[in-house]
């Protein structure tokens, strides 16, 4: 079975390492994924996965797996769990180069003390707030602090009195010295240290100073040997900073690259408004399938390939853009066209007797479970007189170009008969359809259609009543009703929910054939969508299905039109 060739878009950061290595400047690649363990990883993040190990694959380097542990107050190790699954799960393998910024505490301290003794850096007391003030604005310098003149010796011995836990929590800091009226504001004498006592995943209680993210990041790449920093946009202003502290500690320099960041329509990505929704009980958790995290994508049905195919597709570029939330979805639909075993699933069952079919009779019609694919072999599909059909799939007045039932219409039932509808019941009190009473055309089985026999537009899935294995059904909608809800200025992020974006189908039936499915098997439900067994909501007897994804409607867009 083929596979179609992934179209790749623009990636400058090639055009970079080519001239380094051309040049001899390096002679190989070595990258570097550095997520803060504070948060579950989502879609930005396999952006930025993906380039860092994709580049180091393509020239046949290595990817470095480093969590930039500095925060203890934020980061737990259910989060560096989650992290190493969603890497493997998206197929990259970091093999033994796994590090963290905790595993370089000591060597960083040592920095501090060696910026320090070249006068470079110092002990400053002055309160967050104060700290503020004195560090000016965009259009103006800001003010020296008081403590800037402190002499090589007063700063060393207070730094150390730091580390032995002297001092109270947020009493004083350790600041690079470059300069206050610099007009970047990340040059303004940022802080490299702070008094924090919590305890941290990895070191426990040994520290009671922790290096600001900004000062480990880059020392731990230099540590590392890292030969092209890939980071997002927004760091490039730190940029400098990164620059300054290598050349002032006189060790290796990494080269730090920019690039535009994933933005993804009808979500947020800031791990802040994320945690937010998580902790709000907006969402059910992290892996809520209307998440954009890797884990909630993966639950909903996502798969790896596709979302490995979509970043490759968008390309790495300079400058900021929104990716329609459609792009990714067509990814993700063109992976499970070829890897989606078929199935027929009713969501909102409508009940339908074959009169002139024999009662307590039934037979088996033999379908294929992949058109395109003869390996994955067939499946057995039990008739009946009684069946379900989808309630869309039938009008009691069709306009024209509705194919499906109506009063004295006909139709194909997938892999099985042609039948006509007869007659309509309806409930008395509310008027509602309760069932179509229709007849067979029995010389029609298996998609047969005996000569001048005249053909029929409509085909429609149904599932044999007598046999149908009932299960639950969850669909999923955009998260927000917003494409760009954190560009909203005037409202809240919050405000603009989806009240829709999750409904939950009790009664919806699928045929005897996925009786027995695995949790996080995904199938086409076929003229519907795909849908994943859910792994965490499943259990045996009641299976619990996600919607991955729509199929293209050419109705519904008839519909809306």
């Amino acid at each position: 079975m083929s596979h179609p060739t992934v179209q790749m878009g623009p990636n400058f950061i090639r055009n970079i390492v080519d001239e380094d290595l051309a040049s001899g400047k390096h002679k190989t690649v070595i990258t570097r994924f550095p997520p803060e363990p504070n948060g579950y990883l989502h879609i930005g993040h396999a952006k930025s996965i993906c380039i860092n190990f994709g580049l180091a694959s393509h020239y046949q380097g290595r990817c470095h797996l480093r969590f930039d542990d500095t925060n203890p107050v934020k980061e737990e190790q259910e989060y560096i769990d989650g992290i190493k699954t969603d890497l493997t799960w998206l197929g990259f393998d970091w093999g033994e180069h796994e590090y963290h910024a905790s595993d370089y505490f000591e060597t960083l301290y040592g920095y501090a003390e060696k910026l320090v003794g070249k006068g470079l850096a110092y002990v400053c007391d002055l309160s967050p707030e104060e700290m503020r003030e004195y560090r000016g604005t965009l259009t103006a310098p800001g003010k020296e602090s008081p403590y800037r003149s402190r002499s090589t010796e007063e700063n060393l011995d207070l730094l150390r009195r730091m580390r032995a836990g002297e001092f109270a929590d947020g009493s004083r800091v350790l600041r690079a010295k470059i300069d206050m009226a610099s007009p970047n504001m990340n040059l303004r004498d940022p802080i490299i240290y702070r008094i924090l006592r919590a305890t941290h995943p990895r070191t426990g209680d040994a520290w009671c100073i922790y290096p600001m993210y900004d000062f480990a990041h880059g020392q731990s790449d230099s540590l590392e040997k890292i030969t092209h920093s890939l980071c997002t946009l927004e760091f490039q202003d730190h940029r400098p900073l990164y620059d300054w502290l290598c050349e002032a500690l006189e060790i290796y320099h990494p080269q730090q690259i920019e690039f535009a960041r994933l933005n993804l329509t009808y979500t947020v990505m800031s791990k802040r408004r994320l945690l937010e929704l998580v902790n709000e009980k907006h969402v059910s958790g992290w892996d809520d399938p209307r998440m954009p995290t890797l884990s909630g994508m993966r639950r909903r049905g996502f798969t790896a390939a596709a979302i490995r195919t979509f970043c490759e597709r968008i390309g790495v570029g300079k400058s900021d853009s929104v990716i329609d939330m459609g792009t990714l979805e067509d990814c993700v639909r063109e992976d499970l066209d070829q890897g989606a075993p078929r199935a027929m699933g009713v969501l909102h069952p409508l009940k339908v007797t074959i009169t002139n079919y024999p009662e307590g009779e039934s037979e088996e019609f033999s379908a294929a479970s992949h058109p395109k694919d003869p390996s994955m072999g067939t499946r057995q599909i039990p008739f009946s007189r009684e069946i379900y059909v989808d309630r869309d799939d039938f009008m009691e007045e069709p306009p024209k170009k509705f194919f499906r039932l109506g009063p004295g219409r006909e139709v194909r039932l997938r892999y099985g008969y042609i039948i006509r509808c007869d007659e309509v019941i309806k409930d008395p009190d509310t008027g509602e359809v309760t069932e179509l009473l229709c007849s067979y055309d029995a010389e029609t089985g298996g998609g047969v259609l005996p000569e001048g026999r005249k053909k029929v537009k409509g085909i429609i899935h149904w599932v044999s009543a007598a046999h149908a294995v009932p299960v639950e059904v969850h669909l999923y909608d955009r998260l927000f009703t917003v494409a760009n809800p954190a560009g909203e200025k005037e409202r809240d992020y919050r405000e603009l929910l989806n009240a829709e974006s999750f409904e939950v189908l009790s009664s919806a039936f699928v045929e005897p054939s996925l009786a027995d499915a695995a949790p996080g098997a995904t199938f086409q439900f076929e003229r519907l969508g795909y849908f994943r067994v859910d792994d965490i909501n499943s259990q045996p007897g009641k299976l619990v299905f996600n919607r991955t994804v729509t199929l293209r409607d050419t109705w519904a867009k008839l519909a809306s039109s």
